[in-house]
């Protein structure tokens, strides 16, 4: 299996090192592997969801149901 860095992930998603380490010590990317203590993530692994917008999407219908 191919593996990128936590750099080339975070390059790839958008978004930062310390938010692609934490995803992997929450186990929300498929088939990490720690290598000492470097994260290495399958290449062909997808960006987790970000569950806090589906909150927010939540909010914003319920507030446009009030109106």
């Amino acid at each position: 299996m191919n593996y990128i860095s936590v750099k080339a992930a975070s390059e790839k998603w958008g978004i930062s090192e310390r938010r692609i380490q934490k995803l992997c010590e929450e186990n929300r990317i498929d088939g990490t592997e720690k290598f000492g203590r470097a994260w290495m993530i399958p290449k062909d692994a997808e960006k987790p969801v970000d569950g806090r917008m589906k909150t927010r999407n939540k909010q914003e219908e319920k507030i446009e149901n009030e109106k």
